[in-house]
């Protein structure tokens, strides 16, 4: 487990570098102090990290504390104190700030720092404490086993492709000498700055692995509040997913319902048609079908005096079948022939004369003709 971590602490000290290099850390604290300003003042006070730098600097042989940003010194006491007496005058000027709230840096004096600026490859962003180590013997006296040094990222323009970084250093032998005189009196330091106005330049030269723990009481409350938020966004996004499942389900229904309305509506429109259609049908051979009446009228104009009829059948197919008897009944077929309703007159087996009236007994076949639109012969 150990051989993974240490193969895993150069990626991430890449990745920090990189992330503090690039301008994101910025705009986030920046857009975060936007969100904040929009607060009621107790919730910012709730929700602030609560971190309040005090800086310390030593002039002369007395050793002075501030605040960051603030001219006026909350403390002073010679350099040779003894270490009760530091502990309760620093005690005394951060009591109206939580323990766990209160972070110290050290404050170096500019004329005991060394600070140049490079003009960089931007790739060379990727790995700046690593370039600032190349750089260190070419751009100062110094070898980088005998100082501490960091680089910062400037935000003034650069011409294209090129990075400005500032290098930052201090010989080991000055910052070594002060730490170990802070810690005589019992002082731990969160950071080693530069001072620059009223405030630090904002940078750290503290040595790896010095800088104290501190207590993070609202670690806790944070790590929860944004276990509830990560909850509260889950659960927000199921009942977003309920609400869009729960209304596709009822437009599926919907369009179920419209599609059986759509079936029915199809079926009745098909049965109407299927329904004018036969009406249509119907009236259609009805009004081409020959009237019966007219076949009679034909008939009776047509057949002489002396002829009657035994039986007449008209089937489906327009066969007409004439049974009686005639005088001279071949003269029948002259009779029909010129007929505008009675087509193809034929008798059927052959002539037979009757022994009791003396006339021919006759089968006769005809068809029927089918009468042109608006014939008389037609009846709607």
């Amino acid at each position: 487990m150990n051989t993974v971590m240490r193969s895993l602490q150069p990626p991430l000290a890449r990745a920090r570098r990189l992330w503090r290099a690039s301008p994101v850390p910025a705009f986030l604290r920046w857009w975060g102090g936007e969100l904040r300003q929009l607060l009621p003042a107790p919730i910012r006070r709730a929700l602030t990290d609560g971190a309040v730098w005090f800086l310390l600097e030593q002039a002369a042989d007395d050793w002075r504390l501030r605040r960051d940003g603030a001219a006026t010194p909350l403390a002073r006491w010679p350099a040779e104190a003894p270490s009760a007496d530091v502990q309760a005058r620093l005690a005394g000027a951060m009591a109206d700030v939580e323990a766990g709230d209160r972070r110290l840096a050290l404050l170096l004096p500019p004329a005991r720092v060394l600070r140049r600026v490079l003009s960089l490859p931007r790739a060379a962003a990727a790995d700046l404490h690593q370039v600032g180590a190349f750089e260190m013997d070419r751009q100062t006296p110094f070898r980088v086993e005998q100082v501490y040094y960091t680089l910062r990222v400037l935000p003034a323009a650069a011409p294209p492709g090129r990075l400005a970084v500032e290098l930052v250093a201090v010989p080991r032998g000055i910052l070594d000498a002060q730490l170990a005189a802070l810690r005589t009196a019992g002082i731990a330091v969160d950071a080693v700055d530069v001072a620059s106005g009223d405030g630090r330049l904002g940078v750290d030269l503290l040595p790896a692995g010095q800088a104290p723990r501190h207590p993070r009481p609202r670690l806790r409350l944070n790590l929860g509040l944004a276990a509830l938020c990560a909850v509260l966004l889950v659960l927000g996004l199921g009942q977003w997913r309920h609400n869009r499942e729960a209304a596709l389900a009822q437009m599926r229904e919907e369009v179920a319902a419209l599609r059986a309305q759509a079936q029915t509506v199809a079926a009745l429109r098909q049965q109407w048609q299927d329904e004018v259609g036969a009406a249509g049908f119907l009236l259609e051979r009805k009004r081409q079908a020959t009237s019966r009446l007219a076949l009679l009228d034909e008939l009776t104009q047509r057949l002489p005096p002396n002829a009657w009829l035994e039986r007449l059948s008209l089937d489906a197919g327009g066969q007409l079948a004439l049974q009686g008897q005639a005088q001279q009944a071949m003269r029948l077929i002259d009779a029909l022939k010129d007929s505008p309703l009675i087509a193809d007159p034929n008798f059927q087996g052959s002539i037979q004369p009757d022994p009791t009236t003396g006339r021919d007994r006759f089968y006769l076949l005809a068809h029927l003709r089918q009468p042109a639109q608006g014939s008389p012969g037609a009846t709607p």
